[in-house]
């Protein structure tokens, strides 16, 4: 079995936990080893697990493991992933045993995590570092770029470009053959019926920007 640990401790940091859980079950695959987070002192109990360090401690890790970033805020997770230099350090992708995933030409980076009963139909690319919440739909010939995380119940229909460090709330619809700027932030449940700028926040139905950020 390899060693695995989780970069976040907080609620999406234990989900992580119970996906490894659910793979396991289905293959021993993973050693549980802990927790590494900024925010929570070492030597906490985090539902019976540990937490082991901080971000920076992994920089002196000697030996293989395998580390999973449970972080759902784009940017922060691109910040960990330029810390994490050490050469000991793997980003496996977690994939929830239910996950169904087309067959033909659908290709996953590294570091992703897609959570229960996600769905990834065909001719789809989905770059690093990605999250795909609870039950989350990915239609054909759709590219989703690194660093982009959706929250449980998006739905994204065929032929959407989503762009770099793309964040979108729960329940969220993207309808097919539009793009999702750089940056841009989609809110719970809003209906995405147009190409979206890159830096903003979109609300509502349809969604509209309401503002733009650096």
């Amino acid at each position: 079995m390899e060693k695995i640990a989780i970069i976040g401790a907080g609620g999406f940091g234990r989900e992580v936990k119970m996906l490894i859980d659910q793979i396991n079950q289905k293959e021993n695959t993973f050693e549980f080893i802990g927790y590494y987070d900024d925010g929570i002192p070492v030597g906490t109990k985090v539902n019976y697990n540990q937490v082991l360090g901080t971000v920076a401690d992994l920089a002196n890790i000697d030996y293989q493991i395998n580390i999973v970033i449970a972080i759902a805020t784009p940017d922060l997770k691109r910040k960990i992933v330029k810390k994490l230099t050490n050469s000991k350090i793997n980003f496996p992708t977690l994939i929830h045993p239910s996950v169904l995933i087309g067959g033909e030409f659908v290709s996953i980076g590294k570091g992703c995590i897609i959570c229960a009963s996600t769905i990834i139909t065909c001719n789809i690319i989905i770059k690093d570092f990605v999250i795909l919440n609870l039950m989350c739909t990915v239609g054909h010939d759709t590219v989703i770029n690194s660093f982009a995380s959706f929250m449980p119940s998006v739905n994204i229909s065929g032929e959407v470009i989503i762009h770099e460090e793309v964040y979108v709330g729960t329940g969220a619809t993207i309808i097919n053959q539009l793009e999702i700027g750089i940056q841009t932030i989609i809110g719970a449940g809003a209906v995405v019926s147009k190409t979206m700028p890159e830096k903003c926040t979109a609300v509502g139905i349809p969604a509209k920007p309401i503002k733009f950020h650096a």
